[in-house]
């Protein structure tokens, strides 16, 4: 475990631009699992992709509309979903918000 940080303390890390108008900084990552926030704007979109990863995510804060899968739900500040392995997905905020995202394996495009 030496050398691995597995500790990230409020506001730690800086903020990147995603290709499609938002932004995310990586909070903490093994080669197993990776945490990494997400911020949007009102109005923001998550395109619809898919990837091997498994990803679980919690709505930290905000209104969210969420398609995994041709399947599309409202989600809030509190709620979680998990998208298995290569299912299509994506999201658009409703209101400016911020998700919370896990990916097992670490998402290596995500690391600097």
């Amino acid at each position: 475990m030496t050398g691995t940080k597995i500790f990230a303390h409020a506001g730690e890390g800086a903020w990147t631009p995603t290709p499609d108008g938002n932004r995310r900084r990586v909070l903490l990552h093994t080669d197993e699992l990776m945490m990494v926030e997400f911020g949007f704007d009102k109005g923001g979109v998550g395109a619809l992709h898919s990837h091997p990863h498994v990803q679980a995510s919690y709505v930290a804060e905000g209104r969210f509309e969420v398609t995994i899968d041709g399947r599309t739900e409202t989600m809030e500040t509190g709620s979680s979903f998990i998208v298995p392995s290569n299912l299509i997905h994506g999201v658009k905020a409703l209101e400016a918000g911020r998700l919370v995202d896990s990916f097992a394996p670490h998402r290596a495009d995500f690391i600097d």
